[in-house]
């Protein structure tokens, strides 16, 4: 035991160290001259009437999605964390960590009616490279009601190669933290506008997971997961992403290495930095932020100590991910300032930090037009939750 205590602190020390470096190493204005953008907020208790209404204002209160969307195709990643098999209680999987299916269809539904050509609805699905539709219907869902809410909509599992004959490789443009490229399935390179659709939740590795961390799950585990191959991708996605959390392989010959194979390989470090990397490369053009109703304490019940239901009643958008995840953390009670060692990252670095020193978007509120309901009548004080259960 206390080997193991000394390896851990060592490893903490050595990110803090590492994590140190990069932020001495940042231009010192970087940050100030990071870009803004408004957020939306709004109050909404139920996926029933009030939902539809409800996203309609917030997208015009960002300009109007017509803007964004009008004769384009559009790649939504939405999130589907974990097996269908993983459930909180008896509770439909909407109400607790997956993106709510209500949530889904009514985006999917104003973006057909602002002029998308196309709709695509991307996830990576767990260890698997069966359709979404059956996914879905795993989970419960009726696959159709979603396909039906607007014209020309289409799932794709994204987890592996799907329909094209190779991957799309997407460079991070300041050089990436972990790595130079990545490569993915075609839908992220073939869209022309990009939005992150995600649940309101902590995660036991980054802290949170808003807008930006749902874009982990955009790479394909048959290049990135456990079961990928040494030289060139495996056919079909074998197991999770460990070799992005833990480092302890690299992925298929064919794929871009990583920059530093010596670096930190604690999943604190790699995470945040690896979800700063991927959101360079496939920039956010909308981030959608659903906590109707989510979890405490952590992404998924995996989890098995401290998750439980509750209900927010927020949703949240926002054109630049980093503004968005930061008007989040205000309201679930966290200083989005807050780096390594302060909740809610005290075992992983901020990946907002990460990403405004990149220049992706300020985390600074007093930056932050925030429209529609004021964030101090719409927090959920997650933190506070957190407190009381230690």
């Amino acid at each position: 035991m206390h080997g193991e205590q000394t390896r851990r602190e060592w490893l903490a020390k050595t990110a803090s160290i590492f994590s140190g470096a990069c932020i001495a190493g940042a231009s010192a204005g970087h940050a100030a001259a990071a870009p803004t953008a408004p957020v939306a907020v709004a109050k909404c208790r139920t996926y029933g009437s009030e939902l539809l209404p409800t996203l309609a204002r917030m997208f015009d209160q960002l300009g109007g999605l017509g803007r964004i969307a009008k004769g384009k195709t559009v790649g939504i990643k939405i999130n589907l964390t974990g097996s269908p098999g993983y459930r909180v209680g008896y509770l439909p999987l909407g109400d607790t960590h997956y993106t709510s299916p209500q949530v889904i269809a009514a985006v999917t539904h104003l973006m057909g009616r602002a002029g998308a050509r196309r709709i695509r609805l991307l996830e990576s699905c767990w260890s698997t490279a069966d359709p979404v539709e059956e996914y879905l219907l795993q989970a419960g869902w009726e696959p159709r009601d979603i396909l039906s809410a607007a014209p020309n909509v289409e799932f794709e599992n994204t987890n592996w190669l799907g329909r094209k004959t190779r991957y799309s490789r997407l460079a991070v443009p300041h050089g990436g933290y972990i790595f130079p490229a990545y490569d993915l399935n075609h839908s992220y390179e073939d869209c022309d506008v990009f939005v992150s659709l995600t649940k309101l939740k902590e995660h036991a590795t980054a802290g949170i997971t808003l807008s930006m961390k749902n874009c982990f799950g955009i790479t394909p585990a048959t290049i990135y997961g456990a079961g990928a191959g040494l030289d060139e991708p495996s056919e079909l996605p074998k197991g999770g992403r460990t070799m992005m959390h833990s480092g302890f392989r690299q992925p298929p010959r064919s794929a871009p290495q990583e920059k530093d194979q010596k670096s930190p390989r604690q999943d604190g470090y790699r995470v945040p930095r690896i979800v700063v990397d991927l959101v360079s490369a496939r920039p956010i053009d909308l981030a959608i932020v659903e906590g109707i109703k989510t979890i405490t304490g952590a992404e998924g019940p995996w989890i098995l100590r401290g998750v439980a239901p509750v209900s927010p009643g927020v949703v949240v958008a926002g054109t630049n991910p980093v503004t968005t995840d930061a008007v989040c953390m205000s309201l679930m009670g966290y200083d989005p300032l807050a780096d390594r060692g302060a909740p809610p990252f005290e075992t992983c670095d901020s990946t907002l930090r990460l990403a405004e020193e990149v220049g992706i978007g300020t985390r600074d509120l007093s930056r932050i037009e925030v429209v529609g309901t004021p964030i101090k009548e719409a927090i959920f004080d997650f933190a506070a939750i957190r407190k009381s259960r230690r």
